[in-house]
């Protein structure tokens, strides 16, 4: 539904999609642009998003048994140089220390782009029997990788995440712990921030530096490109080895443990935004929102209004729900502009009419359906109009996936639907390295996994013709 813009208006997503992601997290305030390139400031309403989802994941993550810990955040090089193609896959985006205060160190110091060596570093000094496993950690900090083209939430030089490392007696409880933490992300970006996600294992090619095996939720955005959401990584025995872990077990016997490694970041907040955004700003899921229901009195100034808008702002308050009044002297136009280019799900409007007539009107954010509800009734109406715009989030970008896959017989025809649809693109594969990478040259694609969820659509690789092994689905990714 069309809806006239009361506010400084934002370029239109359907002309410039990148501009109009811009414009959303500076006017909706999410973020601030500080004197650093490529290093973003989160504000509060910014980062109070991230707080309701750290919130989620760490009540989930210590309901499995992990614990919160905090590691460095500098790591000598020579530690970092232990495990090979660990290091090999970070350096060109590692930051260096080279001097502490006036002097040169002797050796340079990383600002931890991950803590893999850090954490493995750790282990070697404090498991020795089967007794100490498995080791479940977790911590909650900020990286830095110096990359070079950066754009807020989906490529910054630091942001904001949470890492989780676990150690295993064996490898079959490694796997299924990473198994099941790629589970929790899915539960997470699905039934908390309404995005639905295709669940995968990567490529040879795309897995994390030095994993056995990267599994991966993927989402897609409103302009059709691909959002790598969450990872969960299976390690195999690689870096205990690389570190010296070991212990021994019940027969007294030295073994090697088994490593996994997952993380979810602020990046998923760009997810949020460019799943869920339309060209009036923001659009927040309910159960994220910092404020799911914004209270707008209608004639402020006149009797009773004020006193009424009070009273139902603490009635929802009281049930629980993240309610504001709004009771600044801006113009109604403006106070409903504002609280949809924030994205707020639910605002309650309030008038001298609608207190004779004992109720209010609440307006969605998702569609801008105006309902009217009964006062008496608020501290039910509210809580399932949330639900239901939370799920007419889900359901609105569910629709946009499912509409937006499509299957490919051939590289040529997986070409002519990404140039003219973009998408998902669902071809059979051979599981080479060199039609991944003609896929990518002449297609424009990256594989984003290989989905849980086979489908049987050839006997033949899409690119070369060749036997097939399993579908892959490719897609253009940010």
């Amino acid at each position: 539904m069309a809806k006239e813009k009361k506010v400084e208006a934002i370029t239109d997503m359907e002309v410039d999609f990148g501009q109009w992601f811009t414009d959303v997290v500076t006017k909706a305030e999410l973020i601030d642009y500080s004197g650093v390139k490529g290093m973003y400031i989160l504000r509060p309403y910014g980062y109070a998003i991230w707080e309701n989802i750290q919130a989620v994941l760490d009540k989930r993550f210590k309901e499995l048994g992990h614990e919160n810990v905090s590691m460095p955040m500098l790591i000598p090089e020579s530690l970092l140089q232990k495990e090979k193609d660990h290091v090999e896959g970070f350096a060109p985006e590692c930051a260096w220390v080279t001097m502490g205060g006036s002097e040169e160190l002797t050796e340079r110091l990383c600002v931890r782009p991950t803590s893999e060596t850090l954490f493995c570093d750790h282990w070697s000094h404090v498991v020795h029997s089967w007794r100490d496993l498995p080791m479940k950690y977790n911590q909650w900090c900020s990286v830095m990788r110096w990359e070079k083209t950066t754009r807020p939430f989906l490529r910054g030089r630091e942001f904001l995440w949470q890492e989780g490392h676990t150690l295993h007696a064996t490898a079959e409880e490694a796997v299924a712990e990473t198994k099941q933490m790629l589970e929790v992300y899915a539960e997470c970006c699905e039934n908390w921030l309404a995005m639905p996600v295709i669940r995968g294992r990567k490529t040879e090619k795309e897995k994390f530096a030095g994993a056995e095996d990267t599994y991966t939720v993927e989402c897609m955005m409103h302009d059709r490109k691909a959002l790598q959401s969450g990872t969960s990584h299976y390690f195999g025995d690689g870096f205990a080895k690389a570190y010296g872990i070991a212990f021994s077990d019940k027969e007294n016997k030295l073994q090697t443990p088994h490593e996994t490694s997952w993380g979810l970041s602020t990046r998923i907040i760009g997810g949020i935004i460019m799943t869920h955004g339309d060209n009036n700003g923001l659009v927040l899921p309910p159960r994220i929102a910092p404020i799911q229901v914004v209270v707008v009195p209608v004639a402020a100034h006149k009797p009773g209004v004020m006193e009424k808008a009070n009273e139902v702002y603490e009635l929802l308050k009281k049930a629980g729900v993240r309610v504001k009044l709004d009771d600044s002297d801006n113009s109604l136009g403006w106070k409903c502009a504002q609280w949809e280019m924030k994205g707020v799900p639910l605002r309650l409007e309030l008038g001298p009419r609608d207190i004779e007539n004992g109720q209010c009107v609440c307006v969605r954010r998702d569609n801008f359906e105006k309902v009217p509800t009964a006062l008496k009734e608020l501290e039910t109406a509210v809580p399932a109009l949330l639900d239901a715009v939370q799920q007419g989030l889900f359901d609105k970008a569910k629709k946009n996936m499912d509409e937006n896959t499509h299957v490919a017989q051939t590289l040529e025809e997986a070409k002519a639907i990404q140039e003219e649809k973009g998408g998902f693109i669902k071809t059979m594969w051979c599981g080479s390295l060199e039609c991944e990478q003609r896929m990518k040259d002449e297609a424009g694609m990256s594989s984003r996994c290989r989905p849980y969820r086979q489908e049987h659509l050839s006997d033949r690789c899409a690119v070369c013709g060749g036997e097939a092994k399993e579908m892959v689905i490719w897609g253009v990714a940010y």
